[in-house]
């Protein structure tokens, strides 16, 4: 390892992360590069990567012969194998809560605009029309929301949801019942989530427990005045399940940040849709998220520079590392 480290960043990133490693570290854009892959070839000269939404499989950290550490700019890590990187040693972490308040806002902006028909309403005023009645939505004040999962995210949504007079139900095995904050009511079988909710949004990660866990069932019992938000991540959702019980009125409306395959097909069957709303995974696009995500990735790689594990390592135990 030599005194100063050659780290690879993401083509777009908050300028003031990279800009605090400039004394330790010499930072290079993957847009420096013909492609990304291209970035990724010649991942054997950077001993760090802060990664966005690049995939650093196996194939990739194997040829990653000086890497110290992957800081993911998020929280999510379903693009980094995390077993190929601890066989080698490599710290992973991520940036959990950097970017929860502007997620939890995305999805309940989604929430507003389903529940009050914008799509369709300001289709209807582009193309001349002014009918009033067509348009009565409804007020979220005394309906239900579940949470499918409890981290950073959801407890900032669930904040958001109280203060407009929601109340919330919670489903998540991995939180502890005094984890739960006593106005969040817990659901101890998944399918009663969909069941006693008006609209459920999902804060879980992909995991192969999570993918497709929400499928033609889960929306039947949520229903035909139901909606379902998904800022986390797409396959969690079995996306052909969710067109049928839209097309059968099994469910009632949906807004999408993420998709099973981004950026979906133009022949989508989502995209002609007046009850669903489709947003290109910017849940935590905001400028203050973008800072200190790359702030936060940043520090990390520093922290590993230093010669210390970064407190939201995930492979502290492959590592060897005591847990606290």
């Amino acid at each position: 390892m030599s005194d100063t480290w050659n780290v690879l960043v993401p083509s777009e990133i908050d300028p003031s992360g990279p800009s605090s490693l400039a004394d330790i570290a010499e930072c290079t854009g993957m847009d420096e590069y013909d492609s990304v892959d291209a970035a990724l070839e010649d991942i054997g000269r950077y001993d760090a990567v802060i990664v966005r939404v690049a995939e650093l499989d196996r194939a990739v950290i194997d040829d990653a012969d000086r890497l110290q550490v992957i800081a993911k700019h998020g929280a999510g890590l379903d693009n980094v194998d995390i077993d190929a990187a601890s066989e080698r040693g490599v710290v992973v972490c991520n940036t959990p809560g950097a970017n929860s308040r502007s997620v939890a806002e995305h999805a309940l902006s989604l929430l507003f605009a389903l529940r009050r028909n914008h799509r369709a309403a300001d289709q209807h005023v582009r193309d001349g029309g002014w009918d009033r009645a067509a348009y009565t939505g409804r007020e979220l004040t005394g309906d239900t929301l579940g949470l499918f999962g409890f981290g950073a995210i959801a407890r900032e949504m669930s904040d958001l949801a109280h203060g407009i007079g929601k109340d919330v139900c919670m489903f998540d095995p991995y939180v502890p019942d005094d984890d739960v904050p006593t106005r969040v009511q817990r659901v101890t079988e998944f399918r009663d989530l969909f069941a006693r909710s008006d609209a459920v949004s999902i804060h879980a990660p992909l995991t192969d427990e999570t993918r497709h866990a929400i499928s033609t069932d889960e929306l039947a019992a949520l229903g035909p005045d139901g909606i379902l938000l998904n800022t986390a991540r797409g396959p969690i959702v079995d996306e052909a399940a969710l067109v049928e019980a839209l097309e059968t009125d099994a469910l009632g409306s949906a807004g999408l940040d993420t998709f099973e395959t981004e950026p979906p097909r133009a022949e989508h069957p989502l995209f002609a849709r007046d009850d669903v709303l489709l947003t290109p995974h910017v849940g935590g696009v905001t400028t203050e998220a973008l800072t200190r995500m790359s702030e936060r990735a940043a520090g990390n790689v520093r922290t590993v520079y230093e010669g210390d594990v970064p407190p939201s390592t995930v492979n502290r135990a492959a590592l060897g590392e005591e847990t606290d």
